[in-house]
């Protein structure tokens, strides 16, 4: 599916099996913020959420990454969005989707980062679902793994 700029959307995903969501997700948030890019976290439930509120604004001792939840005045000023709707009203070009949420429409963003728990035998059998049919859909999809060291290799 094509972002605005025509652009067919990436769509990748992290197999988490060395570290945790809360461990990853910040430093590929702070790596979009850098990018220039604003962010959009889609997770299914509330109380997710709200950890994932809690521990951005926790993230390091010397810094935090400034956010809001949807539900909250002003998102559309927020550099990352946290959503259980996935409405874009920050205008993010990257989509992150947590603990299995539905992936929706990508149109309009340039990144989708899909991740799962590796250790988790039900999340990673709908990854394995969801993989094979926006592979069969065409869509371009790359896939991202930890390597011994902790280190993220591009395995496909």
């Amino acid at each position: 599916m094509a972002p605005a700029d025509g652009v067919t959307t990436e769509i990748w995903f992290y197999h988490l099996e060395r570290s945790s969501l809360d461990e990853v997700l910040p430093g590929l948030l702070d790596k979009t913020i850098e990018r220039g890019w604003r962010a959009l976290i889609k997770a299914s439930d509330r109380r997710r959420l709200d950890d994932i509120d809690e521990r951005l604004w926790a993230w390091r001792q010397d810094s935090f990454l400034a956010h809001g939840l949807s539900d909250e005045p002003h998102p559309a000023r927020q550099p990352i969005l946290l959503s259980e709707s996935g409405e874009n009203l920050n205008g993010a070009q990257a989509l992150f989707i947590v603990d299995g949420s539905e992936l929706g429409p990508t149109q309009g963003y340039s990144r989708c980062f899909i991740l799962f728990d590796g250790r988790d035998e039900a999340a990673t059998a709908v990854a394995r679902t969801r993989w094979k049919a926006l592979k069969d859909a065409g869509e371009n999809l790359a896939y991202w793994k930890q390597d011994a060291d902790g280190r993220w290799q591009k395995a496909a």
